[in-house]
This record gives C-alpha cells, structure tokens and sequence, in this order.
C-alpha cells in the first residue's frame, strides 16, 4: 500500500493511497503513466519526484538501488538543520555555513518497503483532479481574530 501524493502546479496536493504495483521497481524522475496507479486517473502522466519509507528515510535521486546507504549531505534534501546532538547551548547561527553529515538514506528505486511517492503532473487528463477527489477540495480555513474586551 503506497500513500501516494500528487502536486499541481498551483501547488495544491491531493493525496490518494493506492495498491499500485506496477511502481515496484520504476526509480525517481521515471514517467508513470496514471492508468498504473489508478483507473480515474486515465489520461493523466506524472513523474515521480521522490519517497520515503517506513522509517522516514528519503529516496535521493544520485543513490543507486533499493537499500539504505549512509551518504554525506549537506543542507538540502534529507538535512534540513543542525542535529540535535550537537549540544544545548543556543547559537544564533541555526544552520552553520559548510556543514556536512553522513545521514542515512534510500536508493533511488521504489521498492516495497517504500511506504509515500511524490508524484508531480506532466499532462492532464480528461477530468481536473478537484473533480476526480471533491473531499479534497476544502479550502483554507480562514484564522479567527480573536476580540479582547477592554479593560475598564
């Protein structure tokens, strides 16, 4: 079972959760067809843009095959800010200038132990997908002012 998020370009994602297969060994930037991961989504081609497994390891692009790896990273995907273990005391600098971790990730080709895809739209099909998916379609909840009465 892949949880599968799919981001237009206006930037809203719709999230399906699909039994889809045929993505078992396609690697990221690969082109997928929308019929392979669901019969709605006829007409529609994505790519994929990236995944995570289980744990919450990423899947990085230039990491090859199915297993985790340990890789060293600086700040973009799968590091985003100063581990943790660096210590308690503050510092003003939160993500220090050239630093580089060996963090652990996933290889680029989507395995069963891949649990999230990212998918990104390349053609649209017949139906617009806020037709396909109307329980998606709630727009942003607007914040609350809240009114202090004055004091008196």
């Amino acid at each position: 079972m892949f949880k599968i998020n799919i981001s237009e370009k206006s930037g809203k994602t719709f999230k399906i959760e699909s039994e889809a297969e045929e993505l078992v060994g396609k690697s990221i930037h690969d082109k997928v067809e929308g019929k392979e991961i669901s019969p709605e989504l006829a007409g529609y081609e994505f790519e994929i843009t990236g995944a995570s497994d289980m744990a919450g390891f990423p899947s990085l692009d230039n990491v090859e095959g199915i297993g985790l790896k340990k890789v060293l990273l600086g700040y973009g995907k799968g590091m985003k800010k100063r581990p943790k273990r660096e210590g308690k005391r503050k510092r003003t600098d939160y993500k220090p200038e050239g630093l580089r971790l060996r963090k652990t990730v996933r290889g680029k080709v989507i395995s069963p132990s891949i649990i999230q895809i990212n998918l990104k739209i390349l053609k649209e099909g017949h139906k617009k997908l806020h037709e396909l998916f109307p329980e998606q379609n709630k727009p942003k909840e607007e914040k609350k002012e809240i009114t202090v009465p004055a004091s008196e």
